[in-house]
């Protein structure tokens, strides 16, 4: 077998891709009493589950099995959600790279019982990892923006994904330095 034909064997297939849309999809959900923090408004911890559980049902989607969050970025909240509120969790995959997939979150309230459109009241970026049944990482399909709004989401994911490895260089730069200086953390 020459080098060429070892490399082509040995190289693993290539995983077509999926459209933006194959994935996307909507957790609605209605706040409860049982979700409020003390203010009486709906605790925060409660809407980051939501994002997480809705991020994830994405990431499994696109990745065809299981998938863990990695981190969560620029969780924003931009107004109160009250009990009584039907809260709409809307996510899809921005982005992907070998084994990673950034997931956009909106999270949209509106009341139970009127017929208001629904209001912007957060958002959130999520990094996911698909793994195996080992836990290690593996390949995900590329995702195909479909849309004009997809197209440019998919490139403010690759400015993230740039800000997001360069802080996490810098800090290991730092911690090596402090080290090497005698610091001891």
């Amino acid at each position: 077998m020459t080098d060429q034909a070892e490399q082509a064997s040995a190289a693993p297939p290539e995983i077509p891709g999926k459209p933006t849309s194959a994935s996307r999809t909507t957790l609605s959900h209605i706040m409860t009493h049982g979700d409020t923090n003390l203010l009486g408004t709906v605790h925060g911890g409660v809407i980051m589950k939501l994002v997480d559980d809705a991020a994830g049902a994405v990431a499994g989607r696109h990745s065809g099995g299981p998938a863990v969050t990695a981190s969560m970025d620029e969780m924003a909240f931009l107004e109160p959600v009250r009990v009584g509120d039907l809260v709409h969790v809307k996510a899809q995959v921005n982005w992907t790279g070998r084994s990673s997939m950034e997931v956009g979150v909106r999270v949209l309230a509106e009341r139970w019982n009127e017929s208001t459109p629904a209001t912007q009241v957060g958002s959130a970026y999520l990094v996911f990892a698909a793994v195996d049944a080992d836990g290690k990482p593996r390949t995900v399909p590329p995702v195909l923006p479909e849309t004009e709004k997809d197209k440019r989401r998919y490139q403010e994911a690759q400015i993230r994904r740039t800000h997001r490895l360069a802080r996490r260089r810098a800090i290991m730069e730092l911690r090596e330095r402090r080290v090497a200086e005698g610091y001891e953390d």
